[in-house]
């Protein structure tokens, strides 16, 4: 008996130990706000706004709310570079130093220009990149990856980074 209490200590010590590693290693990092970034209309500045968080922490959750945010854009009134009304983030899939970004065909709509269609995905990439860990961004079309959107302006069959605009 006496034997057994060591190895049981051990079992105990170990499932503490990942406990506390899958709890610290699964969260944003992040406090009650994130940084959203969106394009103004000159196409090159980019403009950060705070926005609040709900309860979930957790990056892949951080990750889908900040993209969902991005695609949105600022309130309305501000003048901004915006995607098309009806886009949506359909999954934000996140692989550290990565995360893919899966938007909904409506995208496709946004073929306005060269300027403003790297406006619009300037500012999903600022604000992907400024989330703990995350450096570059890979961009889906309905779950698959595609070479650019019908306008031809932005390669998106390459991760995108801050580096890329």
């Amino acid at each position: 008996m006496k034997a057994v209490r060591p190895a049981l200590l051990a079992v105990f010590f170990l499932v503490a130990v990942a406990a506390a590693w899958y709890f610290v290693s699964h969260r944003a990092g992040v406090g009650d706000t994130i940084t959203v970034y969106y394009t103004k209309n000159d196409g090159t500045t980019e403009v950060p706004w705070r926005v609040t968080l709900g309860a979930a922490r957790d990056l892949p959750s951080v990750a889908f709310y900040a993209a969902t945010q991005a695609v949105a854009g600022p309130p309305q009134g501000v003048d901004a570079v915006r995607f098309p009304a009806t886009t949506r983030v359909l999954a934000a899939t996140v692989k550290v130093p990565a995360v893919t970004i899966d938007l909904s065909s409506d995208v496709d709509s946004s073929a306005q220009g060269g300027l403003l269609e790297t406006g619009e995905f300037k500012g999903l990439v600022w604000t992907m990149t400024a989330l703990p860990g995350i450096t570059s961004v890979n961009i889906r079309i309905n779950g698959t990856a595609v070479a650019t959107l019908p306008g031809g302006h932005l390669e998106l069959d390459e991760p995108l980074s801050r580096a890329s605009f």
